[in-house]
């Protein structure tokens, strides 16, 4: 792994935690993500599973975390299955993970190699009542092709019908929806080598560059400071394409007067970064880019001071709704009219605003979480407001990631350059030297 060790608390206190939601007599089970083929005898880069990750920080394929809380045999409570290496594995492959590694990184005092895992189950799943699984929930995708997890799911219940089955993803959202003080640190690595990244692109970005150069400079910053990589596909968009909430081509060049839309954000030891910022390719905006910009900015600080304990998501949104409605009639985009006689099932906003405004942040950019329970202390949001007007060909969108408080919401990225002042003035500086 590229990024520093994590200290084992970490992984220990989250074992601890998910153990005290299971019922009485069950065994947990979590396998890692598949090496998923990215075309003849090539795999793309392995990410390993969430929850497995979070429960052991194990980050190796092959690897299986049981968890069985009231096991009747003495060590076994709690138990990791790591890939058996050989002379010839380390030749072709490279080193992998020693018993005495996988019990560092984890805290997991036993320890076996995978090929003993049918037996050491089967004993252990005999001796139990309940079993959790761990399959896929995201609310945002259903797969089409079944995961390492889902496929063990359906082997156990055919091999085991007489058991019950419980989801471990309810007890992992509720745990991973407020982050510890070591998950934040991670997230705050992540955040600081966005930020590195950002700045280096401004002292960069001029009329005629690609905006896969661009990508190219984040991607250099990235690696050189340990991440693994980027959280998710970044987006390089100058132009026309600003409007476009997912362009991924980022094959254009960037022209004279036009705006570049960047969202893009590091992966730090599987926790992700999330950051927007759009700035003028000739390090000037115009009167009409930065009154739009400003309104943005607007509601990005007076939107993410509503991110509180207590309050739902959805009387968030709501909120933020009349913030849009007041820069749209200020920008001249709509009336009061409009907005007062408009349908209630079609609101006028959304023509020019149609994504959602914040979203959970973590070891996945779009999160694990409950979207219906109460804002909490410890939970991490992006804020993300944006404004696309494509006949003017406008389309700028800032985002931070917030992190929610008893004493309020403090701005992970507060350090990250986003007022246009700042941002015209460094790149002008670069331009000037």
């Amino acid at each position: 792994m590229k990024y520093h060790p994590i200290n084992p608390e970490l992984f220990v206190n989250n074992r601890k935690r998910f153990m005290r939601k299971m019922q009485p007599e069950s065994i947990a089970i979590f396998y890692s993500n598949d090496q998923m083929l990215r075309s003849g005898d090539t795999y793309h880069p392995f990410r390993q599973n969430s929850g497995l990750f979070y429960l052991s920080g194990l980050d190796q394929e092959d690897t299986v975390v049981v968890l069985f809380p009231d096991c009747i045999k003495e060590g076994y409570q709690e138990i990791a299955f790591i890939k058996r290496t050989s002379d010839y594995i380390a030749q072709w492959e490279g080193y992998k993970f020693s018993k005495e590694d996988a019990q560092r990184i984890s805290g997991i005092n036993k320890v076996f190699w995978l090929d003993e895992l049918p037996q050491v189950l089967h004993e252990l799943i005999l001796l139990s009542k309940r079993i959790y699984l761990n399959t896929e929930e995201h609310d945002r995708f259903i797969p089409l092709t079944p995961s390492r997890n889902m496929r063990a799911a359906r082997q156990l219940m055919e091999q085991y019908p007489a058991h019950k089955y419980h989801r471990s993803q309810p007890i992992l959202k509720k745990l991973m929806m407020t982050k510890s003080v070591l998950e934040l640190e991670l997230t705050q690595q992540a955040i600081n080598i966005t930020g590195k990244a950002f700045r280096r692109v401004l002292e960069f970005i001029k009329p005629g560059v690609m905006e896969f150069e661009i990508e190219a400079e984040i991607t250099h910053e990235f690696l050189r400071n340990r991440a693994n990589g980027h959280a998710y596909d970044p987006i390089i968009a100058s132009g026309a394409n600003n409007c476009v909430l997912h362009y991924i081509q980022n094959n254009q060049e960037c022209q004279s007067g036009d705006l570049v839309l960047m969202d893009f954000g590091a992966e730090y030891a599987n926790y992700a970064a999330d950051l927007t910022r759009t700035v003028p390719v000739n390090g000037q905006f115009t009167p009409r880019q930065r009154e739009v910009y400003d309104a943005v900015l607007k509601i990005l600080n007076e939107a993410k001071q509503m991110l509180v304990p207590g309050a739902t998501l959805e009387e968030y949104k709501k909120d933020v709704v009349q913030l849009f409605e007041s820069a749209l009639i200020d920008l001249k985009l709509l009336t009061r009219k409009e907005i007062d006689g408009q349908p209630a099932d079609a609101p006028l906003y959304k023509k020019y605003f149609m994504h959602g405004i914040s979203h959970f942040l973590g070891m996945e950019v779009h999160d694990l979480a409950d979207h219906y329970a109460p804002i909490q202390a410890g939970m991490l949001f992006t804020c993300e407001p944006g404004i696309y007007i494509p006949e003017e060909q406008i389309g700028i969108r800032l985002e931070n990631n917030i992190i929610v408080t008893d004493e309020g919401p403090f701005d992970f990225m507060a350090n990250i350059p986003i007022h246009p002042e700042e941002i015209e003035e460094m790149m002008n500086v670069q331009v000037l030297s």
